[in-house]
């Protein structure tokens, strides 16, 4: 009974060896259902596919919108944008997915231990440390079995291998994201590509009829029209760039774009002068002439280059609005007043304000006050923890009352004070000072417990070069002038985007 048991043991074991590879490969169950199963079949379906398309019309691409439909529907549809990036190269392509199997509250999927994807065109080899860099972030889970029942992004390896033939894939399933977590998602992969990167965003769009629960109008002759005009209300939206646009219209209208999430990340991700183009348009419906259930198809191409060095500052440049930012300014003045005159907290709503989405981004913050040109208090929180307009109201209070530098302010001497916000991008360690940049970078140095931050603003108002800059945070971090020349001294960056009421 004993050796019985020794040899099953043994043989699971040898089993389990011997099979590792196809439990690191994952082998798509599409094939056969959504596509052919056939490599010589699929290879001619999709070559058929570019040959309708008769032309090239973009340079430098980016990213793609492209549907996930099964081929016979959708494939002719992506095809369009497919053909935009045939013989290019790409190191890395990043496939956004949406969900349709498993509710992931404001998270996103990748791989756990899949090494691998094969399709009849081959295997696809994953970008094993891009993946565990996005394995890090609390936002980001890894499970195989999500990967597996998620068509969304397998749908799309096949066109991409023949079109590019070698690449490595990051294959992401998007959950279900609230605007807040969509900027967390986009910032992290903005911090990781390359401009040899390329962003596949998958997505079908309106899905009108009874089958999908969604009918905002009555089926007759006018139906094909009004799907029409909705999908093109939202690729509106895509083509001004516009994260809060789109999200705001998916709301407002409730169209069923099932791809919404990877489309937003997507928008988040992108520089400000990317050039869009819508390139195919196509319904079920009008495939098949029947409109009681169709699907709409949409495939679109981003032109220009990702910017791998700033994002961070410009995308929370580009998603605070000089509304927000006003409003912010205005928020901190009112809430300051109210708190000196009735000692409690107010809400929004009290002092008038309305919060936009922006507002609510989680990020880190300084309100530095000014009177007559000189401090007057500045306190603030460098991570990102709670909703902006929350840490704005709060720190204006700790810097109008409880900088210990200075004694509190009065209701009286409000009107000579000026108030200034600065909105904080994560912070992130640098390996040595030489990676400081004045004017772009605040910074805070650590050594044997001791701690000082400085704005990116501070060295460029008192006109101080690096070394300058560096001498005064190590005095007030309470350190001897030349510490920030030692090895054991550690430095953290941020950036900011500094407004004030001055520049209102």
């Amino acid at each position: 009974m004993k050796i019985g048991k020794f040899v099953i043991l043994l043989l699971v074991l040898i089993f389990s060896m011997s099979g590792y590879s196809s439990q690191t490969i994952l082998d798509s169950p599409l094939a056969g259902s959504w596509y052919p199963s056939s490599s010589v079949v699929l290879k001619t379906q999709i070559d058929k596919y570019l040959d309708n398309v008769k032309e090239k019309k973009l340079e430098n691409v980016i990213a793609l919108i492209l549907p996930h439909a099964g081929y016979v529907y959708s494939g002719q549809t992506a095809a369009y944008g497919v053909k935009e990036i045939l013989g290019k190269k790409y190191s890395r392509v990043v496939i956004l997915g949406p969900s349709h199997q498993h509710h992931m509250k404001n998270m996103v999927c990748v791989p756990q231990n899949i090494k691998a994807f094969k399709t009849p065109l081959g295997t696809v080899p994953l970008d094993e440390k891009f993946i565990d860099k996005l394995k890090k972030y609390p936002e980001v889970k890894a499970n195989d079995p999500i990967q597996v029942h998620e068509h969304s992004v397998q749908i799309e390896l096949p066109l991409l291998q023949y079109a590019l033939k070698e690449f490595n894939l990051v294959p992401i399933v998007v959950g279900q994201l609230d605007i807040n977590t969509v900027q967390k998602i986009g910032d992290i992969l903005s911090s990781l590509i390359d401009d040899k990167t390329l962003v596949i965003a998958s997505s079908d769009f309106t899905h009108y009829g009874q089958r999908f629960q969604y009918t905002p109008f009555s089926l007759n002759f006018q139906t094909q029209d009004k799907i029409k005009r909705l999908d093109m209300g939202a690729v509106k939206e895509i083509e001004d760039l516009n994260v809060n646009g789109f999200n705001s219209y998916i709301n407002k209208t409730g169209i069923t774009v099932c791809g919404s999430n990877p489309i937003l990340i997507l928008l988040a991700m992108l520089p400000t002068h990317t050039q869009v183009k819508l390139l195919h348009y196509d319904t079920s419906g009008m495939q098949t002439g029947d409109f009681s259930n169709s699907v709409s198809y949409v495939s679109m191409g981003f032109t220009g280059k990702w910017d791998t060095k700033n994002h961070n500052v410009k995308k929370i440049n580009e998603t605070l609005t000089q509304s927000d930012k006003d409003a912010l300014l205005k928020l901190a003045r009112k809430t300051l007043v109210y708190y000196l005159k009735n000692n409690t907290m107010p809400t929004p709503k009290e002092v008038g304000i309305k919060i936009t989405p922006n507002m609510c981004r989680e990020m880190g913050v300084f309100v530095t006050l000014h009177k007559d040109g000189r401090l007057r208090g500045c306190i603030g929180e460098i991570l990102p923890t709670r909703p902006l307009y929350i840490a704005v109201m709060n720190q204006t209070i700790n810097a109008a009352l409880h900088d210990r530098r200075f004694h509190q302010i009065q209701i009286e001497e409000l009107p000579s004070v000026e108030l200034e916000i600065s909105a904080l991008t994560p912070p992130k360690p640098v390996s040595s000072y030489k990676d400081i940049v004045i004017g772009r970078d605040g910074m805070i140095i650590s050594k044997n417990g001791y701690s000082a931050v400085f704005l990116p603003q501070v060295a460029p108002e008192q006109g101080w070069d690096l070394a300058q800059t560096l001498t005064h945070l190590s005095q007030k971090a309470g350190l001897s002038s030349g510490a920030w020349k030692k090895d054991s001294a550690k430095f953290t960056v941020f950036q900011a985007i500094v407004f004030n009421e001055k520049s209102k």
